[in-house]
């Protein structure tokens, strides 16, 4: 009876200590799955902030290369301002990191300088001054700094992105890529001083061409007095766009947005099919593109540039002037803008597409035109090019000019001279300068390779 009872005790023993044992091994399992969340969730939300950081610090260097071009206290006001702007944009990002390490540090303080001196020069420009040569000095060497320091931190962004370095090794690697920067860090001096103080975002990548933002929430002008039109009449003009019967053309659907319009689409001879988008006001065709997917073989950029500009005279645009193009996945695309006599009309945009294997056209877009098309009454240029040569400063060569109408705040547009120009180390940039008041309106740079043209 004792044996019995005594064989009992310690099963029921074995019974509670496995039981604890599990019990301790779930919570131990949760406790684990908790950590785990949390490391992750840290780990994103370092590697959003470091993101935050290569943004805001390329488009600092950025900002800064525009500000050695500016000659005039308004522009030298608005690119050093912009330049505080993204400074102040990378040192909230770079707080947000967990990493203490001196290069870090450095590189905290280098951006606390440039934000201080872009700041104090801002306040200057707004008193009617622009740079001393010692200041356009600074400015230079900051540039440089900052081009080193982009370059290195997009270096650590590609890593990370590939999988070949973990948020948790970034302290290391840092020290190795960016010890380059403190040797170029220039000397300011005590002056500067940082206000808290908001600056507006100021978009700097356009990727559609010079002068796209203008496109959004703005009434179509070219489609002004134009009636609305049934689906049939569209069907009608989508048939008639694409050169093939009506009866190869089918809806699929109407989209909302600032253009009403239908959709249609067609199967194309060579596979895929193409989609169209006709206003429902005027009965225009808004958009074209083609699911066919393109080898980038057998059309050369030139062949295919003209085999957009003739699509565009047979679609009915005239007087349009190619601007820039950019080659992407096997499909060549060109801005076109509409000239008014000899003045370029930037907001005027409309974009071909062709496929460089078959040179067709594989994709057009007309928004810019619609929306913002007209006859304008211009004024005559008070300034002459010549006249406006003098604010383009003496470190650029003059490529070319020419008269532009350029989108400004407020859904308004500038008349300017449009000066091409090349710096000392082969970099492009375009200077607009008031063709009414003789005054720098705005800085490009052009990012110029084989893939074409973009302008920051």
């Amino acid at each position: 009876m004792k044996s019995s009872r005594r064989r009992r005790s310690v099963r029921l023993a074995i019974i509670y200590l496995s039981a604890a044992a599990l019990s301790l091994g779930v919570l131990a399992g949760v406790q684990y799955e908790r950590a785990t969340r949390w490391q992750r969730q840290a780990a994103n939300q370092y590697q959003h902030a470091f993101d935050e950081l290569v943004t805001a610090m390329g488009e600092m260097d950025t900002a800064l290369q525009k500000s050695l071009y500016a000659t005039t206290p308004g522009m030298v006001n608005a690119v050093c301002t912009e330049v505080f702007g993204k400074a102040m944009t990378a040192q909230m990002s770079l707080g947000a990191l967990p990493f203490h390490s001196e290069e870090l540090e450095r590189t905290s303080g280098f951006i606390s300088r440039v934000g201080d001196y872009a700041f104090s020069l801002s306040r200057a420009a707004a008193g009617g001054s622009v740079y001393t040569p010692e200041a356009l000095e600074s400015l230079r060497s900051l540039s440089e700094t900052a081009g080193v320091l982009s370059g290195n931190l997009k270096s650590l962004q590609s890593e990370l992105q590939s999988g070949r370095l973990q948020m948790g090794e970034l302290d290391a690697a840092s020290h190795a890529l960016l010890q380059t920067q403190a040797e170029a860090l220039p000397r300011l001096g005590d002056s500067m001083r940082l206000i808290e103080k908001e600056f507006p975002e100021v978009p700097s990548l356009i990727y559609d061409g010079p002068f796209s933002e203008h496109l959004t929430g703005r009434q179509p002008r070219a489609l002004e007095g134009m009636a609305e039109v049934d689906a049939e009449a569209a069907r009608d003009a989508a048939a008639s766009f694409l050169g093939v019967p009506r009866s190869r053309v089918y809806p699929t659907g109407d989209c909302a947005g600032d253009l009403p319009c239908y959709g249609f689409g067609t199967d194309a001879p060579g596979g895929g099919t193409v989609y169209l988008s006709v206003t429902k006001q005027g009965g225009q065709v808004l958009s074209m593109l083609s699911s066919r997917p393109a080898a980038n073989t057998g059309v050369s950029d030139k062949a295919a540039v003209e085999a957009a500009k003739a699509f565009l005279q047979r679609a009915g645009y005239a007087d349009m002037a190619e601007t820039y193009h950019m080659k992407q996945g096997g499909i060549l695309t060109v801005n076109f803008a509409f000239r008014q006599g000899e003045v370029l009309c930037y907001s005027d945009l409309v974009k071909v597409s062709v496929a460089l294997d078959s040179g067709k056209v594989c994709g057009f877009e007309a928004r810019g035109y619609l929306t913002a098309h007209c006859l304008r009454a211009l004024p005559a240029p008070a300034v002459s090019a010549a006249q406006a040569a003098a604010a383009v400063p003496d470190s650029l060569q003059i490529l070319s000019s020419q008269l532009a109408l350029v989108p400004s705040d407020g859904q308004y547009e500038t008349l300017c001279h449009e000066f091409k120009c090349a710096a000392a180390d082969g970099r492009h940039y375009i200077i607009y300068v008031d063709a009414l008041t003789g005054a720098q309106h705005k800085i490009l740079i052009l990012l110029e390779d084989e893939s074409g043209t973009l302008t920051l």
